[in-house]
Formats: C-alpha cells, structure tokens, sequence
C-alpha cells in the first residue's frame, strides 16, 4: 500500500468490502466501491498513481472509476498549489452530491415519461397507460427525493453549526 493510503491504517478488508456492498448497492464495479472505500477511508488526498498502487489497478480503470465517483457526487478531482498532478479525495459533502446526483438522474427519467407522454397520442392504450404510470411514479420520486436532500442538507448544516 502507497504512503499515500496508508492513512486508511491498512484495513485492505473494509476497502474490499465496500468494493462488494457498496459497488453492488449503487450499481458501480466492485473496483468503484473499492476507489470509494479508499478514497472515503483515506486521510489525504491521492494521485492516480496512488490509487492505481493501492487497489493493484490498471491506469484506466482507476481512471475510469474515478470518473464515475466524481459524477455520483462522492470524490473531487484538483490541482493541489504548486503541484503537478491532480488529486482525489473524498467530497466533504459526498453524501449530498451523492443525493444531487440521484436526484438529478431521477428528474431526467421523469422528464424523458413526460417526454413519451406528450409522443404517446398514437400509442396503444396499453402503452400510453405504461407511459403514464412511469411519468407518476418519477414525479412521485423526485418530488420525495428533493425533499429528502433539503432535509438532509439542513439537518447536515444543522449539526456542523452545532458546538
């Protein structure tokens, strides 16, 4: 394990296991649950070198899984001062960019019913009500999942303001 990961104090075991729970749980490959678990778990930020060390990887799959950390709201890429490589790390608020990020897919499926409803005028009935039931169930979710991440946002801001 790189110096870099060894402020996760060499549990390799819980990285694995978000690899299988949490990769299997969001629908990632276990090498994204396992980046996550690193990165999460991990007191610095690291390279990509880094990363590839530490979970034993090839360039572009650690590459390809950070990319997809960073576009479920969870992992940050930057450019430290006066450094030449990017860095990950564990989004502060990774669990609310996790949520955003849910809730922005959800409104997109919601958006693409509404989308096929308005199409749906020479549809069969059959269709136009499968249609139909797709738009009310995405409203229905991403109006409870907007409600959840304005409660969990202020319940967050309420604890960090908290002495």
């Amino acid at each position: 394990m790189s110096q870099a990961a060894e402020g996760v104090n060499g549990d390799d075991a819980l990285v694995e296991e978000f690899g299988m729970h949490v990769g299997r749980a969001m629908g990632w490959p276990p090498m994204a649950g396992r980046a996550a678990g690193l990165l999460m778990l991990s007191e610095n930020p690291m390279t990509l070198a880094e990363l590839q060390d530490a979970l034993d990887a090839s360039k572009g799959s650690i590459s390809e899984m950070t990319r997809l950390l960073i576009t479920n709201g969870t992992v940050e890429r930057y450019k430290e001062a006066g450094q030449r490589h990017f860095v990950y790390r564990w989004r502060e608020d990774a669990w609310v960019g996790c949520l955003q990020h849910i809730v922005a897919s959800t409104a997109q499926l919601r958006e693409l019913a509404e989308q096929a409803q308005v199409r749906g005028a020479r549809m069969t009935a059959v269709q136009q009500h499968r249609i139909g039931e797709m738009q009310e169930y995405y409203r229905f979710m991403v109006s409870h999942l907007e409600s959840l991440l304005a409660e969990y946002t202020a319940a967050r801001e309420s604890r960090r303001t908290q002495p």
